[in-house]
């Protein structure tokens, strides 16, 4: 039946690994927040008060899109409830890998009340058959020039079971990006940016060449120029560019952040450790306002960045790049992964001595996380070494409750859990993290934060992880 004489209303839900249906705050969102030290009982609540969070950019983009007679809603379950006693003319949920269960609880909410739901996002990118009898629609892929066509069809009253994407969409496109969907005070910034997808490398436990390609696609730097000066207007608060690796492309980066230094704007971003040996674009990434920057270090084992397709940041040049990009003015999170297939029982003792050496500003010591529809993935299950049926997805979860999925190479987990556990208690003190945020190069009381919040979320991971080891050895 047509809808094309009526108003209609869509709802986008976005979901994390924790989200439940009742939008509790989730303590996902605690690792990109500047929360001090608090009580275990009321971590959750300050999380959510603080509001330390960004909006979902996906949906931000989708909801952008401009159909007539259509209206379009976010519903962030970071802080909303469900608005189950509404009527809506569809839903679309943004599956998250490690979100799938919530995922398919909401759309079966809205499921029992007659409502279609479009699902997306992705995991149903990657694994389009396990989620086709969750939801009435699938959009497979990046959903940039499929969004449209789903609303105009929706108008016609002809949904489709599935829209997938055939080539990536060209992002050379003027596609504005709205904010009209959001509540702008609710977040920490609503300043999100992504100028590139894609990524050149072939990490094997990143799902980013997997979901949009090894090739780099940019959108035109005069786009991006606009979008800044447009955000700007509404919320003048720091920018994050969510680019993968914001300087993947040296000569499109130095091009874009030279025309952003008029607009005197602070900006977070990721990138490669290889800026630190590129003194002309860290001085421009300097000169445009370059607050911080996420570099993924991983292993200081050469053989295990090799084992696990790394081959981008050989491991005895990292102190002195991370050294020239804090020299520049601009803080480091260095992110680790210990337990690579590489590492030994001798690596803790590396990484807490590299953290120092470099000056990492607040580090993150993580747990091998295996995604499903990665190579990681893929290889440990054949190698038997995964810690749950590799079928059964939801058990590989993503959050702050740590636990091990796998089965480290060369150490047990009765070695490996202790190793672990150590090394935080160690790294992560409140003494440290005050050295740390006093040596910053800026944005100290951020740094500090950060760090005192670690101190805190470490702990935690330190107790699973002992309750695990506890009942493995139960058998």
């Amino acid at each position: 039946m047509s809808t094309e004489h009526r108003p209609l209303s869509v709802l986008l839900v976005f979901v994390q690994a924790s989200s439940g249906v009742d939008g509790a705050a989730s303590l996902d969102g605690a690792a990109k927040s500047g929360i001090s030290l608090l009580k275990d009982r009321a971590m959750s609540g300050v999380i959510k008060r603080a509001q330390f969070a960004i909006p979902p950019l996906s949906l931000m983009i989708l909801s952008s899109v401009e159909v007539a007679g259509v209206t379009q809603e976010i519903c962030d379950l970071r802080f909303d409830k469900l608005p189950l006693d509404r009527h809506w003319d569809l839903v679309g949920i943004s599956v998250q890998t490690g979100a799938v269960r919530p995922a398919v609880e909401i759309a079966a909410l809205f499921r029992e009340r007659g409502v279609p739901v479009v699902l997306g996002g992705p995991y149903v990118s990657i694994f389009p058959e396990r989620c086709s009898e969750h939801g009435d629609t699938l959009v497979i892929g990046e959903a940039d020039e499929l969004w449209r066509e789903v609303l105009e069809d929706l108008r016609r009253g002809q949904l489709k079971p599935e829209y997938r994407q055939g080539a990536f969409p060209d992002l050379s496109a003027p596609r504005p990006v709205s904010k009209s969907a959001l509540r702008i005070n609710r977040y920490f910034t609503t300043n999100v940016v992504q100028t590139t997808r894609g990524c050149p490398y072939s990490c094997d436990f990143c799902n980013v060449h997997v979901m949009n390609g090894h090739k780099l696609r940019h959108r035109p730097v005069s786009e991006v120029v606009r979008e800044v000066e447009a955000f700007l207007r509404e919320d003048r608060r720091i920018f994050f560019f969510l680019d993968d690796t914001v300087n993947a492309d040296e000569a499109y980066a130095a091009e874009l952040f030279s025309k952003l230094i008029p607009f005197n704007i602070k900006w977070v971003g990721q990138a490669t450790t290889l800026l630190g040996e590129n003194p002309k674009l860290l001085d421009i990434f300097a000169r445009s306002g370059c607050g911080a920057l996420l570099v993924g270090i991983e292993s200081l084992a050469d053989e295990s960045n090799r084992a696990h397709h790394k081959f981008h940041n050989p491991a005895e040049r990292q102190v002195r790049c991370i050294q020239e990009i804090r020299k520049a003015g601009i803080c480091v999170y260095g992110s680790f992964i210990y337990g690579l297939d590489g590492d030994t029982l001798s690596m803790p003792e590396r990484i807490d001595a590299f953290i120092d050496e470099a000056g990492v500003d607040v580090p993150g010591i993580n747990l091998l996380r295996p995604i499903p529809g990665t190579g990681v993935f893929t290889r440990l299950a054949e190698e038997g070494r995964l810690l749950h049926p590799s079928h059964d997805h939801d058990a590989f979860r993503f959050s702050w409750g740590q636990e091990m999925l796998y089965l480290p190479k060369q150490m047990s987990l009765d070695e490996f859990i202790p190793s672990y556990t150590e090394l935080t208690s160690k790294v992560f003190t409140p003494r440290r993290a005050i050295e740390r945020a006093m040596r910053a190069p800026t944005l100290r009381s951020a740094v500090l934060m950060f760090n005192m919040l670690y101190v805190h979320m470490y702990g935690l991971s330190r107790k699973d992880l002992q309750r695990q080891l506890a009942e493995l050895a139960r058998g």
